[in-house]
């Protein structure tokens, strides 16, 4: 790194403030340049030090996490990565990340204990992360008004896909909040997506983009028949695999191995099961987020005659895990976030 990327640590209880500080202040590329106890001193400290990333806490007395970041993000963008506890809503988490917070930390405790030491790794990949966010591809709005008039029907003759599977991390809740509701009414096949996010939070996302899609939109369950029409998203915490159905229709596998993952759900692990049910006929689509979750699965579906599509590095929030998949030569076609769409129905 050629810099000390800045962190201004916000978190109403001294006590995390201060071990925050200290698991940040570790890395010899981060430095911890001040904390604010609410979101009203956050606001005043943003504006003195110019943090590279913020850790925003959720819950705190006079101005909230919630109304730091909509008073913030209009007067100027920053790198927010929330840090929240279980007894959290999902709901407030979901909202923080359609103002603008690039990602989010589970924290496990609010008490003064050791546990808190948990997210040490987490936390410092995710802040190493998130300093190389490009702010302009951070769209801190109700994406769901982009989307303004519904996607029209679309008729397709010949198609060569089965399924589309996705791939998607790191700012992926507000880029699939964009791409989905664009999919028409008639898509012709099954969606199967998985994004890394932590337990807790998958099935009211599900329904959140549910509301906003022409399609029906859910969080994945053991046995489903995979129907055109259908967005399935990979319950966090388990593996989604595709599996052959005993009526002749593939159907949806949840499983916790394998257990030697980055991550569970993977796009990996996904991609693979796609590929020996579907062969050729499989659509993998790997978009923004760090790592390289995608790249291995992204081979198995090119191994059998399938297409992968991935998200130009120009609209990813975070350009790790497409250019895995676009560095191994594994990518038929590469198109910003406001072309995938029109790219998703082109292939199929």
């Amino acid at each position: 790194m050629d810099k000390l990327i800045r962190v201004l640590i916000v978190d109403d209880s001294a006590y995390i403030r201060k071990v925050m500080k200290k698991m940040l202040s570790r890395s010899p590329f981060i430095e911890v340049v001040g904390a604010a106890c609410d979101g009203e001193e956050a606001l005043e400290l943003v504006e003195k030090l110019n943090p590279d990333v913020v850790t925003l806490d959720l819950v705190m007395p006079r101005i909230d996490g919630i109304a730091f970041l909509r008073q913030q993000m209009p007067k100027k963008l920053v790198r927010v990565i929330v840090v929240s506890i279980s007894s959290e809503s999902s709901e407030r988490v979901l909202e923080a990340l359609d103002l603008g917070a690039i990602d989010f930390v589970h924290k496990p405790t609010s008490l003064a204990t050791d546990k808190l030491l948990e997210i040490n790794d987490e936390l410092l990949t995710k802040v190493k992360s998130a300093a190389n966010v490009d702010l302009k591809n951070v769209q801190p709005q109700n994406i769901s008004k982009l989307n303004s008039s519904p996607p029209q029907k679309i008729y397709f003759n010949n198609k060569k896909v089965d399924i589309v599977v996705l791939g998607i991390s790191t700012g992926g809740p507000q880029a699939l909040r964009f791409l989905v509701p664009q999919l028409p009414a008639n898509f012709p096949v099954p969606m199967a997506i998985v994004l890394h996010m932590p337990i807790g939070y998958t099935r009211m996302y599900a329904e959140k983009l549910d509301e906003i899609s022409t399609l029906k939109v859910q969080e994945a369950e053991e046995g489903q028949e995979l129907c055109a029409g259908t967005v399935f998203l990979a319950p966090a915490g388990r593996h989604l695999k595709v599996i052959p159905g005993s009526q002749g229709i593939p159907v949806t596998h949840l499983d916790f191995t394998p257990s030697n993952t980055l991550h569970r759900p993977a796009v990996d692990v996904l991609f693979q099961s796609a590929s020996e049910v579907y062969k050729n006929r499989v659509l993998g689509v790997v978009m923004t987020g760090m790592g390289c979750d995608g790249k291995q699965g992204s081979a198995w579906i090119k191994s059998q005659g399938g297409s992968i599509l991935t998200e130009a590095q120009q609209s990813c929030v975070v350009y790790g895990m497409p250019s895995s998949v676009d560095e191994a030569g594994l990518s038929d076609r590469s198109a910003p976030l406001d072309q995938l769409c029109r790219c998703i129905l082109e292939m199929i």
